[in-house]
């Protein structure tokens, strides 16, 4: 596997836009699309229901040399080995969790990514240890419909300041990548704009080379 650093195209496995597809069937196109991460991000799964998507997509993605990102389950992802879990604010500070380290079970290899979404929460992550933080949401996306756009100005502010990788987020789709990336952004995650599109692998690569 490359190394995160060298790491481009985000993508997921969201359970909310499979729209009747197995899990497993779309980790494949996502993988053959040129995707360097997948996330596993089934919301309203009951744990069994998630390492069992999970346990049917490690194999995919190892044979492609893709990380596997599992969404909120820590024990899960540790559990099947997964490369990285991914936590919100709500699930690491707001937890009254400081640092990666306390998360980390002897000797586990799991790595960890935090979502931020302001200059203030991107600092504090970086301080807490995190491999990588997630930028967003920088547009209005349907994938968190509450959650307020944080705008270019913070994809502007994490390429002056943030010095571990990072992936802007949030209503990037084949029309805003452009702006996204003038911005300052090397790396994107991409979920309903790839999930949504008839050819999932064909509009993946087509992510791939506008990166």
């Amino acid at each position: 596997m490359k190394p995160l650093a060298d790491c481009r195209l985000y993508t997921f496995v969201d359970t909310a836009y499979l729209h009747g597809r197995a899990p497993e069937v779309v980790a494949q196109q996502l993988c053959d699309g040129g995707s360097d991460l997948i996330q596993l991000r089934a919301k309203n799964s009951p744990p069994d229901a998630v390492r069992h998507m999970a346990e049917k997509i490690l194999p995919i993605t190892r044979r492609a040399n893709v990380r596997l990102v599992i969404n909120d389950h820590l024990d899960i992802a540790q559990a099947i080995g997964a490369e990285f879990c991914h936590l919100g604010q709500e699930d690491f500070f707001d937890a009254g969790r400081k640092h990666v380290s306390e998360l980390k079970a002897q000797n586990a290899k799991t790595h960890i990514g935090l979502s931020t979404h302001a200059p203030v929460q991107a600092q504090r992550a970086v301080d807490a240890g995190a491999d990588y933080v997630a930028i967003g949401p920088i547009f209005a996306t349907p994938t968190k419909p509450t959650a307020k756009p944080v705008t270019l100005e913070y994809v502007r502010w994490a390429a002056a300041n943030v010095r571990i990788p990072w992936f802007a987020i949030g209503g990037i789709n084949l029309q805003t990548i452009d702006e996204v990336l003038a911005g300052g952004a090397i790396r994107i995650c991409v979920v309903s704009a790839i999930l949504n599109a008839n050819d999932i692998q064909k509009t993946c690569a087509e992510f791939r080379k506008r990166l």
